[in-house]
C-alpha cells in the first residue's frame, strides 16, 4: 500500500506524517473520479481580526495620517484607519502595553510594555513589524514622551530617573535626568524619595515638565541641565499637561483637584478646582473626591479653552457610571459612559504643541467599547462607530459563516437592518480616516451569522476581509420577560441567560432561519419585506423524554398493536385561540412539573418589523419533574418545510408548514430490535402520562398501516397527525456484519462533556442525536430511485437513516400529511457523527434541495403568489452511473475517523482513521478551487484537509491548541479556504486554508501610511522670533548625542534588532507580493545609496570648484612675480 506523506505548508511548521486511506472495495472508482486538489493548494494563515480589542491598556492617535493605535494586556496592537482598514499586530513576549507614541506622519509607532521593553513599528508595510527593541534590565519604564519632529525619545522610571533614547539608531543616550537631583533633596532621603513616578508628561522647546506621584512637580532646563523651578502640592499627582503658549501647566491629583500654575509662580497654584466636590459656604476645603486620572488642556483662538478630564466624581455617588468631563468656559458637560474609561485622547487641528490646538473631537477607550465624541457640536453627540466593534454588545455563544452566497441576501439584509440604525449621531464624518483599502480580487460575498447571550442574531458582511453588520434579530421579543427576580418562572433550566443562542439552521437560498436556544426551544423565521402584526405566535410543545424502563420487550406481543410508547406523547400544538397560550400543563400533589415549557411565549399581538418574522415556536416541556435536555443538533429545509431536532432522548421532526409534529422518538426506537448496545436502565420510576385526554385512531393511510401506527390528537381548531413507529416494527434491516461493534473492544475513550448540550451523560444509556443531513438519496439497497431522506447521526458514531414520503407541491402540501418512516442502521463510525454530505457519481458535491425565497406577505393576487416553488434538482450523469453500478457516495465524518460509503450498496469504499490520541471538534465539507474535501479542526489544535473521495490526507498543521472551549463552540470552515474562530470575548480571527488566498492576501490587505504632507508650523511672529529665537536654535544633536554627553552604561539596556528590516521580510513574505515588496524594498535601498552617492559626488565636484578656483586666485596673483620674489 502506497504511503502518503504530507509536505510542509507553513513556514516553521513540520507537517506530522498521517496514515493513508484504507480503499475497502473497489479501487476502480477512485480511478473513474479523478481528484484535482494536491497538498501544494493548502497552507494556512491569518487573515484578519475584526472585534473590540480584549482588556484594552492604551491608546495613541497620529493627528496627520489620522491613524488610531489600541494597546491590549496581552501585547497586541490594533491599528484602525478608515472604515475597512484594520490592522493586527503582536508582541512576542505577550506583555502588557502601558503606552503607545506615534512618530507623526513618518509611519512608525514606539510602543511601551509592562516587562520594561520598547519597540519601534514600521507602518509603512501592510503587516508591521518590529524595527529595533530596547530592553531596560535594572529600571521599570513608568511612562513615555515623544515630541512631535524629534528623535529623542524620553522614558521615564519607576526610580524617578530620566533616559533619553534616539528613535532612529535606538540606542541609549549618555543623557540622563537623575532623580534626586531634579527635586534636590533637603532634610532626608526618606522624606522626598518618590516610590511611584509619573515621569515626563510634555515638552516645550527647552524645557521639560516631570511630574513625580508624590506631588512635586519639576521644570527642567535641558540645556544647563538643572531644574529651574520646583512644584509642591499636598495631594499626589496623576498627569500634568501644558497650556500651549509654555506659561502655564495644569495638574491632576488624587483628591479630585486640578491646579493651573504659572511656571515662574511656583510657591503656590494660580488656580485650584475641584469640578465636582461640594463647595462648603463657610470657604473651607470642598470635601475631597475620586482621583482624576487623567487631564488635557486644549486652548481654541475663539473662545474659552477646553478642560477635559477622567473621574474626579463625588465619593457620595454610589452607583454612578463612570464619567468624562469636559469643561468649556463657564459649561461644565458630564458624559456617562457604559464601562470604565481606559484612556482618552483629544483630537485637534493642529500636531504643533505651541499653537492654538482647535479640538474637535474626544477619542474614549472603554474596557469594551471606542467613543468618539463631537467637541463642536451642542450637546456633544457621539460619532456613529463604523467598526465592527459591538460583536460583544452580548456574549457570543455560536457562529455560522457562509462563503459564495446569493448575490441578492447582503442587499436585502442591508434593506431591512437600515431601519434599525439608532438616531441622534453626529452628522460629521468618522475623524478616523487615514489609510487606504487594498486592492484585492475577491468579488465573491460572504456572511458570518453570530448568536449571542441576550438571545439576539446579528448578520455581518464579510465580504473582502472587511466586516459590516447588516441586520439584527431579537428572538427574546417572542417569549414573556419577567420584571423582576420574584417573577421568574421556577421552570427556566438555566439562571442566566434563558434566551441564549444555542444553535442556528439557515438556507440562504430561501432565507429561511431556524435557531434553538438553551432553554429548549427552537423558533423557525421567515424572512420578509413586509411589516406584520401577529396576533397570536403559533406554539408547538413537544415531550421529548425517554425512559429505557418503558420500552417493550421485542419478543413481546408478537400479532398484538402496540400502544404508543411513553417518550412518543403527542404533542399540543396551538393555533387557534389568539388570545391566550394554554397549554396542558399540570402540577402533581407532590409538585413535580410536568408538560410545562421552560418559557413563556408572549400571549399580546407582536409587531414584526421587515425582516425575520416568527413562524413557528417550537418548546420541549417538563416530564414527570425531570427538565427537558438542551438541544444538541437542529437542521431546516426549506424545499421538504421541515425542521428537524434531537438532544441526547431523542429527535422531533416538525411540518412548519402544517405546524405539527410529525415524528416523535426516542434514540433508541431508532434501532428497533437491532440495538446494538446493552444500555442499563437509567431509572426505576416510570414515566407519567400527560394530564390531557388522548385519542387514539387508525387513519386512513393503509399503505403504511404495516410499518407505523398513527395516532391522531384533536386540538382546538386543527388535527396533529403525529406517527409513532413501536420497537419491534421500527426497523427491519440487520447490522451488516462488518459494521456491527465488538461491544468487549468498543472505544470509550472519548465519553466526555464537549459541549452544554451532552453534559452529564452516561453514554451507554443516553444516545444523542448530534447531527442532521436532509438530502434525497438511496435510503436501502434495494431503492431504485432517490427518495427524499434524512440522515440522523448519533453521539455513538450511528448513522441511522428515515424516509420522508412528501405530498405533492402546492395546495396539496398543506392539506396531505407528510409521511415518516425510520429505514434503521445504515453505518458506525469511531466516536460522534460531526458531519454528513453526499456526492454524486462524478465526485461533485449535492447540496440539499432548497425553495427559492418569496415574499411571504404579498397581497394575494400578487405575482409573488403566482410563484410556482420548485425545489433544485439533484443531478445524476445516468452515463457514469451505469459504468460504475453506483449512483452517490455519502460522506460521514466523526469525531474519530471518516468515511466514504457507495450507495445504494452501502459498502464502504474509503475509510481514514483521523486521529487516535484527540478527537475532531469541527468538520465541514467544503469547496475549495475545483475540487472538494473534507477540512477538520482537532481538540489538539490540529488542522487537517482530507480529499474527497479517496480521503488521501493533504494538510495537517498544529495550528491552535485548544486553550478555551468558546474556540471550539465557535470554529467553523466554509467554501473558498475561509474559517473563522472566536479567538477571544470580543474578536473574530479570520483564517484561510488556501495557498491562492495566501498569496493574494497582501493585496487584499490595506495600507495603514499614505504619503501626507506635514502642516506648515505656526508663525511665531516677529517679536516671538526675536527674542524667543534661542529656544528653537536648541542643537539636541550636540546635547544628547555621544559627543555631548557620552555613551550611556551597557548593562541599562539592552539592544535588539527586529524582523522589521528587509532581512526579516525575507523570511515572512512570500509569493509573488513577498518577491515584489522584497525587490521594492531593494528598490528603495539601492535609491537612498544612489542619493547618497550623488551627494558626494556633488560635494566632490564643489570642492574641486573651490579648489579650481583658489588656485587659479593664486596663479593670477604669482603670475609677475620673479622667482627671488617668493
Amino acid at each position: 500500500m502506497k504511503k502518503f506523506n504530507i509536505r510542509k505548508v507553513l513556514d516553521g511548521l513540520t507537517a506530522v506524517s498521517s496514515p493513508s486511506p484504507s480503499p475497502q472495495l473497489g479501487a476502480k472508482e477512485n480511478e473513474l473520479i479523478p481528484e484535482t486538489l494536491q497538498s501544494e493548494h493548502f497552507q494556512i494563515c491569518k487573515t484578519v481580526r475584526h472585534g473590540f480589542p480584549y482588556q484594552p491598556s492604551s491608546m495613541a492617535f497620529d493627528p496627520v495620517q489620522k491613524i488610531l493605535a489600541i494597546g491590549t494586556q496581552s501585547g497586541a496592537l490594533r491599528l484602525f484607519g478608515r472604515p475597512g482598514v484594520e490592522c493586527y499586530c503582536q508582541h512576542e513576549s505577550g506583555a502588557a502595553v502601558i503606552q503607545l507614541q506615534f512618530l507623526i506622519n513618518e509611519g512608525a509607532l514606539v510602543s511601551a510594555l509592562a516587562d520594561d521593553s520598547i519597540h519601534l513599528w514600521n507602518l509603512r508595510q501592510k503587516r508591521p513589524a518590529v524595527l529595533h527593541s530596547l530592553k531596560f534590565n535594572k529600571e521599570r519604564i513608568t511612562f513615555c514622551h515623544l515630541p512631535f519632529q524629534s528623535k529623542w525619545l524620553y522614558i521615564g522610571s519607576e526610580r524617578g530617573n530620566i533616559h533619553i533614547v534616539n528613535v532612529e539608531s535606538f540606542t541609549l543616550s549618555g543623557y540622563t535626568i537623575m532623580w534626586n537631583k531634579a527635586i534636590e533633596l533637603f532634610s532626608s532621603l526618606t522624606a522626598y524619595f518618590p516610590s511611584f513616578l509619573v515621569p515626563p508628561t510634555s515638552f516645550f522647546f527647552f524645557q521639560l515638565i516631570i511630574g513625580f506621584e508624590s506631588g512635586i512637580v519639576v521644570l527642567w532646563d535641558l540645556k544647563s541641565k538643572r531644574a529651574d523651578y520646583r512644584y509642591t502640592y499636598d495631594e499626589a499627582i496623576h498627569s500634568v499637561a501644558w497650556h500651549h503658549e509654555g506659561k502655564q501647566f495644569i495638574c491632576s491629583h488624587s483628591d479630585g483637584t486640578l491646579t493651573i500654575w504659572n511656571i515662574k509662580s511656583p510657591a503656590k497654584p494660580a488656580q485650584t478646582i475641584t469640578p465636582h466636590g461640594k463647595q462648603p459656604k463657610d470657604g473651607k476645603k470642598p470635601e475631597p473626591c475620586k482621583p482624576i486620572l487623567k487631564v488635557e488642556y486644549k486652548t481654541t483662538r475663539a473662545g474659552d479653552p477646553f478642560m477635559i478630564f477622567s473621574g474626579g466624581l463625588s465619593y457620595d455617588t454610589v452607583g454612578r457610571r463612570p464619567c468624562l468631563t469636559v469643561m468649556h468656559g463657564k459649561s461644565t458637560a458630564v458624559l456617562e459612559m457604559d464601562y470604565p474609561i481606559v484612556d482618552f485622547l483629544t483630537l485637534c487641528e493642529t500636531p504643533y504643541p505651541n499653537d492654538f490646538q482647535e479640538p474637535y473631537a474626544v477619542v474614549v477607550l472603554l474596557e469594551k467599547d471606542l467613543v468618539v465624541i463631537d467637541l463642536a457640536q451642542n450637546g456633544y453627540p457621539i460619532f456613529e462607530n463604523p467598526y465592527p466593534m459591538m460583536i460583544h454588545e452580548s456574549p457570543v455563544t455560536c457562529c455560522e459563516y457562509l462563503a459564495d452566497c446569493p448575490v441578492d441576501l447582503i442587499p436585502a439584509l442591508y434593506s431591512v437592518g437600515s431601519r434599525q440604525k439608532r438616531q441622534g449621531y453626529s452628522k460629521k464624518e468618522w475623524p478616523i480616516s487615514g489609510g487606504n483599502w487594498g486592492l484585492g480580487t475577491q468579488s465573491y460575498p460572504e456572511i458570518i451569522i453570530t448568536g449571542h447571550a441576550d438571545g439576539s442574531v446579528k448578520f455581518w458582511d464579510a465580504s473582502a476581509i472587511m466586516l459590516q453588520v447588516l441586520y439584527k434579530l431579537k428572538t427574546a421579543k417572542v417569549f414573556e420577560k419577567a420584571r423582576c427576580k420574584e417573577e421568574k418562572p421556577n421552570t427556566e433550566i438555566v439562571d442566566e441567560d434563558p434566551f441564549a443562542i444555542q444553535l442556528m439552521s439557515w438556507c440562504p437560498e430561501s432565507r429561511m432561519l431556524c435557531v434553538a436556544g438553551v432553554s429548549a426551544h427552537v423558533i423557525i423565521y421567515r424572512f420578509s419585506k413586509q411589516e406584520i402584526t401577529t396576533e397570536v405566535v403559533q406554539l408547538l410543545e413537544v415531550r421529548l423524554q425517554y425512559e429505557l424502563n418503558d420500552l417493550e420487550s421485542p419478543e413481546g406481543g408478537g400479532d398484538q398493536t402496540p400502544a404508543p410508547p411513553t417518550p412518543s406523547t403527542s404533542p399540543s400544538p396551538q393555533t387557534a385561540a389568539p388570545q391566550t397560550h394554554t397549554s396542558t400543563s399540570s402540577n402533581s400533589s407532590d409538585g413535580i412539573r410536568d408538560n410545562i415549557p421552560c418559557l413563556k411565549v408572549r400571549s399580546s399581538p407582536l409587531k414584526q418589523s421587515p425582516g425575520y418574522q416568527v413562524e413557528l415556536v417550537v418548546q420541549l416541556v417538563w416530564v414527570s419533574g425531570e427538565p427537558p435536555q438542551q438541544i444538541s443538533s437542529l437542521a431546516i429545509n426549506s424545499s421538504y418545510g421541515l425542521v428537524v431536532f434531537g438532544n441526547s432522548n431523542g429527535l422531533a421532526v416538525v411540518d412548519y408548514l402544517q405546524k405539527t409534529v410529525l415524528l416523535n422518538l426516542g434514540t433508541v426506537e431508532l434501532y428497533g430490535s437491532n440495538d446494538p448496545y446493552q444500555r442499563q436502565l437509567r431509572s426505576p420510576r416510570k414515566s407519567r402520562q400527560p394530564s390531557g385526554g388522548l385519542i387514539c385512531t387508525q387513519t386512513w393511510f393503509s399503505s403504511i398501516i404495516d410499518k407505523a401506527h398513527i395516532y391522531e390528537q384533536h386540538t382546538i381548531g386543527r388535527t396533529c397527525s403525529v406517527l409513532f413507529f413501536p420497537a419491534k416494527m421500527s426497523r427491519k434491516l440487520s447490522l451488516p456484519t462488518e459494521l456491527k461493534p465488538d461491544l468487549d473492544n468498543r472505544d470509550n475513550s472519548f465519553s466526555r462533556s464537549r459541549s452544554s448540550s451532552v453534559t452529564s451523560i452516561d453514554k451507554e444509556a443516553r444516545e444523542a442525536v448530534t447531527s442532521f443531513y436532509f438530502c434525497e438519496t438511496y435510503n436501502r439497497k434495494t431503492d431504485g430511485g432517490l427518495t427524499p431522506s434524512l440522515w440522523v447521526g448519533t453521539s455513538l458514531g450511528t448513522v441511522l437513516a428515515i424516509s420522508l414520503n412528501m405530498p405533492p407541491a402546492g395546495e396539496q402540501r398543506l392539506l396531505q400529511p407528510v409521511i415518516v418512516s425510520p429505514c434503521g442502521t445504515l453505518v458506525r463510525l469511531k466516536g460522534s457523527i460531526l458531519r454528513m454530505a453526499f456526492l454524486d457519481s462524478t465526485g461533485s458535491l449535492l447540496p440539499s434541495a432548497f425553495e427559492p425565497w418569496y415574499e411571504p406577505n404579498a397581497p394575494a393576487n400578487g405575482e409573488e403568489r403566482d410563484k410556482v416553488r420548485k425545489r433544485r434538482p439533484v443531478s445524476v450523469s445516468p452515463s457514469t452511473s451505469q459504468e460504475l453500478n453506483e449512483n452517490q457516495y455519502a460522506v460521514l465524518c466523526s469525531e474519530k475517523q471518516a468515511k466514504v460509503i457507495s450507495l445504494p450498496s452501502q459498502t464502504c469504499v474509503f475509510k481514514h482513521n483521523i486521529t487516535e490520541t484527540s478527537f475532531v471538534l469541527r468538520a465541514d465539507v467544503v469547496q475549495i478551487n475545483t475540487g472538494i474535501c473534507v477540512a477538520c479542526f482537532c481538540a489538539n489544535g490540529h488542522i487537517m484537509t482530507l480529499s474527497l473521495p479517496g480521503l488521501r490526507p493533504l494538510l495537517d498543521v498544529n495550528y491552535l491548541p485548544l486553550t478555551d472551549m468558546r474556540i471550539a463552540r465557535t470554529f467553523c470552515f466554509t467554501n473558498l479556504g475561509q474559517a473563522l474562530y472566536l479567538i477571544s470575548p470580543t474578536e473574530i480571527q479570520r483564517i484561510t486554508y488556501s495557498q491562492e488566498v495566501c498569496e493574494n492576501l497582501q493585496e487584499m490587505l490595506g495600507e495603514l501610511f499614505t504619503p501626507v504632507e506635514t502642516p506648515e508650523a505656526p508663525n511665531r511672529g516677529f517679536f516671538k522670533g526675536l527674542f524667543g529665537g534661542g529656544a528653537q536654535s536648541l542643537d539636541r544633536e550636540e546635547l544628547f548625542g555621544e559627543s555631548g554627553a557620552g555613551k550611556a552604561p551597557r548593562s541599562l539596556a539592552q539592544h535588539i534588532p527586529g524582523p522589521g528590516g528587509i532581512e526579516g521580510m525575507k523570511g515572512a513574505a512570500s509569493g509573488i507580493v513577498g518577491d515584489l515588496a522584497r525587490a521594492r524594498i531593494a528598490l528603495d535601498e539601492r535609491g537612498q545609496k544612489l542619493s547618497e552617492v550623488e551627494e558626494r559626488t556633488a560635494a566632490m565636484m564643489a570642492s574641486a570648484d573651490t579648489f579650481s578656483k583658489h588656485a587659479h586666485e593664486m596663479m593670477l596673483k604669482c603670475k609677475d612675480k620673479k622667482w627671488y620674489q617668493f
